[in-house]
């Protein structure tokens, strides 16, 4: 099952996307919140849509793709999670995740425009599948438990600002990711009954021209790991995000150039869907 958000930014009507039509969730749910992902999302969609008491959405091919969860408590990510970008970074592969964060005011559309930090020069792109969670996480025994707290799975962008991450981040790599709208997310949420999140494709493009082409199954923590490792230091709320990291192919390998105003930057994963943001200069926001 496929959810989303559509409309303006503050704005966004709640749709279940079931084949070629795009149903208002409004009767079920106000949004595709914590809330709503806590109980059983799925059950009563499906109920409601054998029901016939779903309508579907006028003109919704027209209206703007916002993030299909509505803004999560946490945004947590995963870092050198592929050992060639490990590589690529300069970096040895981890013996254990490596965690960061991003604020929540990071999670936009999969197509918004992304602004460029004042004074940036290495912008960055970076495809990383996302995993929603559906249920409070706390101290699992085993990443056998892990399946059961994941209501579904997203494209994502971790836009990162090198310099910031790097050069001026007292040994944190936050201050690189958390300038607004650097978390383009969507265009759906995929239930996890559909998504085996083991061997999916990854791949993103700058201006057309292939930059990432990699595979879920080279992660050096897979998803149920990852989500064990977190709930032994935090506790995960329904509708939180994590991010599991980027494969090899970024501008910081030194292979391609950083980001610049004009630039387009588009990402996809199999089954997930597709996203396309232009990025655009700070000045040209004021």
């Amino acid at each position: 099952m496929k959810f989303a958000r559509l409309g303006e930014p503050g704005a966004e009507v709640p749709v279940v996307i079931d084949g070629d039509r795009t149903y208002d969730l409004r009767p079920v749910t106000s949004d595709v919140n914590g809330d709503f992902l806590a109980d059983d999302p799925v059950g009563r969609t499906q109920a409601a849509l054998d029901a016939g008491t779903l309508t579907e959405l006028p003109d919704a091919a027209e209206r703007r793709i916002g993030a299909p969860i509505a803004r999560p408590s946490a945004v947590v990510c995963v870092g050198q999670n592929y050992a060639a970008h490990a590589r690529e970074s300069g970096s040895e592969p981890p013996t254990v995740p490596i965690i960061f964060l991003k604020t929540p005011n990071t999670v936009v559309g999969p197509n918004d425009a992304v602004t460029i930090p004042r004074g940036s020069e290495k912008t960055d792109w970076e495809v990383e599948l996302g995993v929603v969670i559906g249920s409070r996480t706390a101290y699992l025994d085993s990443p056998e438990e892990a399946a059961a707290h994941i209501a579904g799975y997203v494209v994502a962008n971790d836009v990162s600002e090198r310099a910031f991450q790097m050069e001026v981040s007292g040994g944190q790599w936050s201050k690189g990711k958390i300038a607004a709208g650097f978390n383009p997310t969507g265009p759906w949420l995929v239930t996890a009954d559909e998504v085996d999140p083991s061997g999916l494709r990854l791949r993103s493009w700058v201006n057309g021209e292939p930059r990432q082409d990699s595979n879920t199954s080279d992660m050096i923590f897979d998803v149920p790991t990852i989500v064990h490792h977190l709930s032994q230091y935090m506790t995960l709320e329904p509708g939180d995000l994590i991010l599991t990291g980027t494969p090899q192919g970024v501008a910081f390998g030194g292979r391609f150039p950083y980001l610049k105003a004009g630039d387009v930057v588009e990402i996809e994963i199999e089954g997930l869907g597709r996203q396309r943001q232009e990025f655009a200069a700070w000045e040209a926001q004021r």
